[in-house]
């Protein structure tokens, strides 16, 4: 009979404890470092504008020497976006030049573009929301040299007819740029 050569079990037990000592050993050398953060969420809101235009009335009579009370307000409602506000004026080809008209404080008179005024509403303003007289005292100027004789000339009553717009003001550069853009707008 053949003895059979190996190893045997004590020293197979023995070489098996010594290669699981030696790879705990190592193993737990080879730990890796590691963090982890709390989750950042993001929520995304959508801006707005919202814009109104009133005024107490829109019938008037022309009398010589007397002013007539006109009011015209645009509004930056609240919770609106800072934004770029226009107002346009527009006189009917018969608006006679004895009705004179200022326009309030605080608007610009839009370059190159005829009966345009804007101004800039900052962030906190549009947020709380702001009223916006359009005409300095609030009133149109008859001038006291109209004659009845001119009046009766007018055969078509004359208008003056007030819009508001507004646009974004943030990545829009200038007055002029926003303009563009209400104009885009207002087209479609």
């Amino acid at each position: 009979m053949r003895k059979r050569r190996g190893i045997s079990t004590k020293a197979l037990v023995a070489l098996l404890a010594l290669v699981l000592v030696i790879g705990c050993s190592l193993g737990g050398s080879l730990a890796w470092l590691t963090a982890k953060t709390d989750p950042v969420t993001n929520t995304f809101t959508v801006g707005d504008i919202n814009i109104s235009l009133d005024e107490s009335t829109t019938d008037y009579k022309i009398v010589p020497g007397v002013n007539i009370a006109k009011d015209p307000e645009v509004t930056v409602e609240a919770n609106s976006e800072a934004c770029w506000l226009f107002v346009k004026i527009e006189e009917s080809a018969n608006w006679p030049d004895d009705l004179t008209y200022t326009i309030a404080k605080g608007w610009t008179e839009l370059t190159g573009v005829a009966g345009v005024y804007y101004r800039e509403v900052d962030a906190e303003t549009a947020k709380a929301g702001y009223e916006y007289p359009v005409l300095e005292g609030d009133k149109v100027t008859v001038s006291d040299t109209l004659t009845k004789s001119e009046l009766q000339q007018i055969t078509t009553n004359p208008t003056l007819t007030f819009t508001a717009y507004a646009v974004q003001r943030e990545g829009v550069a200038d007055a002029e740029t926003a303009w563009g853009i209400a104009q885009d707008a207002s087209a479609t």
